[in-house]
């Protein structure tokens, strides 16, 4: 399966690395846009969900990477949550 990667940077400036076993990712996303911080952490979920269905389909077994990459995610955004206005910009796929 391809994998995608998608950089991102979170509402504090730090950059992180993200994987995806499939190129999903990008229905959801778009280079260079920022999304509201819970958008983000939805779209994510959904996308990463659907790419571990899309590895359960093709080899038997869901993505453990997918769902390490989501956790990391969801556990990331929680720094943010009390901040209202707080985006999550996607800044490449590779």
């Amino acid at each position: 399966m391809p994998v995608m990667h998608f950089r991102i940077q979170w509402p504090d400036g730090d950059e992180a690395n993200c994987y995806s076993p499939s190129l999903v990712i990008g229905d959801f996303f778009k280079p260079g846009e920022a999304y509201q911080l819970d958008d983000f952490v939805t779209r994510s979920r959904q996308a990463l969900n659907i790419a571990s269905e899309r590895v359960r389909e093709k080899y038997g077994f869901a993505c453990s990477a997918a769902m390490d990459q989501l956790a990391q995610i969801e556990h990331d955004a929680e720094r943010f949550r009390d901040q209202p206005d707080a985006t999550v910009k996607v800044i490449e796929f590779s």
